[in-house]
């Protein structure tokens, strides 16, 4: 299993490479510079084939790729050449004028966005199913006491329905669960159903140090109902069913499925569920190492579909959706500065490998429509992460070259070289640095799985 999500994670990350390769390389010649070869992946090609003048490589190591130009060569000599006004030849990389190497590096990071724009558009043109759960909440105090959440504060309580965020309308949990996480320590305005009344607070997400993201310390609120059972299972072999509704567990009644974890968690080593099958009362029991594996029971939740949009109305919603990433991308960014925990907020190329193909596999369990939802919403994010990334004014990145071609189009001749060293220097230390955070995060990530 494990093989099968290497494999459709590699195959994912390759399409989102590909088609940031294929903006450099039709860039590049529409911008009249030569590319000598197009790979898929990095270290010596295993399989390769030239087609006019270009050769197409599929790289030994599945990660990555790269557009290789005439003339692109080691960089202390590229910008040496360029400083002294050495003559290149016609095609060249360094012949083209700074506004052409701009409009190359900038093809990649474009692509990427218009991929996500394509794919996104084409999810909400077509519909899809969508599982979520209702927007009623439970505090997390509740559940495990000992710690204050923000929710807390605000005056939230376990039965209110959330209706309203920061003027934005309310239906679902998932809804409750993307305006906050956008929104660490914004203050923002909530509208809750209380009892028939409506009631206005103010809550501020606190900053998860893990994710990145808000939280303000609420589950959603699922009643005990058994949507289903996973095989093999100790609550399938005890016998409870889909359908079921768990009324009790060790005497103590259940008003919801967060109740359950309540309970064991007060009491990890007994639990006996009491259950209600069409009028009929039972009684199961788990000892301590069943209860650790958990028990295997799936709870209800909700299940609607999107309506299909016109050509133009999805274009629209993919754009839309689209910036609402960018933006959220960007935004992280600036959260690195806070202090969060760089090993677990940011994943490296195989945890993203591993992530891609863990959400095909899982998805592809839940049915096809399930499976291609899924799968396109992740690849569109990627896709976007890796249009942000590339941007940053790094050397090496494509935004670092855009700098230094801005610089040069505006002096009207190139930087001096020992800036560019400087620059390069002082950037590769932090993408190196970055690279060791998100390495030894991975291998944490797997060493917890």
């Amino acid at each position: 299993m494990i093989f099968i999500k290497i494999i459709l994670g590699l195959f994912g990350l390759g399409i989102v490479v590909f088609v940031h390769e294929l903006g450099h390389f039709l860039a590049a010649h529409l911008a009249k510079i030569d590319v000598e070869a197009f790979s898929i992946g990095w270290g010596n090609p295993i399989l390769k084939k030239k087609i006019g003048a270009v050769e197409y490589r599929l790289g030994m190591f599945p990660i990555g790729g790269y557009c290789k130009m005439k003339g692109d060569i080691d960089y202390s000599e590229l910008w040496k050449n360029m400083y002294n006004g050495k003559k290149q030849e016609d095609g060249s990389y360094l012949a083209a004028g700074p506004a052409a190497r701009i409009f190359v590096h900038f093809g990649g990071p474009f692509f990427n966005l218009v991929f996500a724009v394509i794919l996104l558009s084409l999810l909400w043109g077509f519909g899809f199913e969508r599982n979520t759960l209702p927007n009623k909440i439970i505090l997390v105090s509740e559940i495990f006491p000992g710690e204050t959440y923000p929710a807390d504060f605000a005056g939230l309580k376990t039965g209110d329905r959330i209706i309203e965020i920061a003027g934005n309308p309310i239906s679902y949990y998932h809804e409750v669960q993307e305006n906050i996480a956008l929104n660490p320590e914004k203050t923002l305005p909530v509208l809750v159903e209380r009892d028939g009344e409506i009631i206005n607070l103010n809550i501020t997400p606190s900053l998860d140090k893990s994710t990145g993201m808000g939280k303000i310390g609420v589950y959603s609120w699922t009643d005990p109902v058994i949507k289903d059972i996973k095989d093999g299972s100790p609550a399938q072999l005890a016998g409870l069913m889909p359908g079921d509704r768990i009324t009790g567990a060790n005497s103590q009644k259940l008003r919801n499925s967060m109740d359950l974890m309540k309970i064991i968690d007060q009491n990890p080593d007994r639990l006996v569920l009491d259950y209600e099958r069409a009028g009929a009362v039972g009684e199961v029991q788990f000892n301590n190492d069943e209860i650790k594996t958990q028990i295997g029971i799936i709870w209800d939740s909700i299940s609607y579909r999107t309506p299909n949009l016109s050509l133009p109305s999805a274009v629209v919603k993919g754009v839309k959706e689209s910036w609402k990433t960018l933006t959220v991308s960007i935004t992280s960014l600036r959260l690195l500065f806070k202090g969060i925990d760089l090993t677990k907020a940011v994943s490296g190329p195989m945890r993203i490998t591993y992530m891609i193909g863990e959400m095909a596999t899982q998805s592809f369990e839940q049915g096809f429509g399930t499976s291609v939802r899924s799968i396109t919403d992740f690849l569109a994010l990627i896709s976007i992460a890796l249009c942000v990334m590339n941007l940053l004014p790094l050397p090496i990145l494509d935004g670092g070259m855009i700098v230094l071609f801005l610089v040069e189009l505006i002096r009207r001749k190139p930087a001096h070289p020992k800036a560019i060293s400087v620059f390069q220097t002082c950037g590769i230390v932090i993408i190196f640095g970055l690279m060791v955070f998100a390495v030894f995060g991975d291998i944490l990530f797997f060493i917890r799985q």
